[in-house]
């Protein structure tokens, strides 16, 4: 892959497992494939609720980058099952969407199942099912989990390859997390409403 493409990766802080935390910050990352950061943005979303997709959607258009190739997500179901629709992101985007997971597990259907009901339960179900078929994808020594829209899967494995300089986690995708993680702990510590406060005076 070229030195100079870009993917923008997006990935999410959400540490308020406790139930203090009703939002979850989300950044994205606009990355070069020789590991180049050249764009920043924030968004938050819902923790348990359905607004996930529409803050991805509001981050593609707030960057204005008609140079990126691919967008790439450290997740399907942020804040707490918050699922994504990768079709929907994709059209937005105008660009191929590329979900990438790091563990191996069962899927997420038991833990809709177990932790929502009624309406709330089958949207999300039905969210989920709709998703791309997930597939396993060898980097280096590790494995990671794709699933794709707007691109076959081979060629979004070798993306995610192109953009993974080492481990298993692609550079876009690893950079994002950095900065939501650093968004949130900011936002948390109650700094930034102070700024906030600070500039209106």
């Amino acid at each position: 892959m070229k030195a100079g493409v870009r993917a923008l990766g997006i990935a999410e802080s959400y540490r308020g497992n406790d139930g203090s935390q009703s939002e979850s910050t989300l950044a994205a990352a606009v990355v070069r494939a020789d590991q180049v950061v050249d764009g920043l943005a924030y968004a938050s979303c819902t923790v348990g609720g359905t607004d996930a997709t529409a803050a991805v959607c509001e981050l593609v258009r707030a960057l204005e980058r008609p140079d990126v190739r691919y967008v790439l997500l450290g997740a399907v179901a942020p804040a707490w099952y918050n699922i994504f629709d990768l079709s929907q992101i994709a059209r937005t985007a105008d660009r191929p969407v590329i979900a990438v997971t790091f563990e191996d597990s069962a899927g997420l259907e038991a833990g809709i199942q177990d932790s929502f009901s009624g309406p709330e339960r089958n949207q999300r179900l039905e969210a989920y099912r709709s998703l791309p078929e997930r597939q396993a994808v060898s980097v280096g020594n590790e494995t990671v989990y794709v699933r794709c829209v707007g691109l076959e899967h081979d060629a979004a494995a070798e993306v995610v390859r192109g953009f993974t300089p080492e481990g298993g986690r692609p550079e876009p995708i690893r950079v994002a997390r950095l900065a939501a993680r650093a968004g949130d702990t900011y936002v948390r510590s109650g700094t930034g409403d102070s700024e906030s406060e600070r500039r209106k005076t």
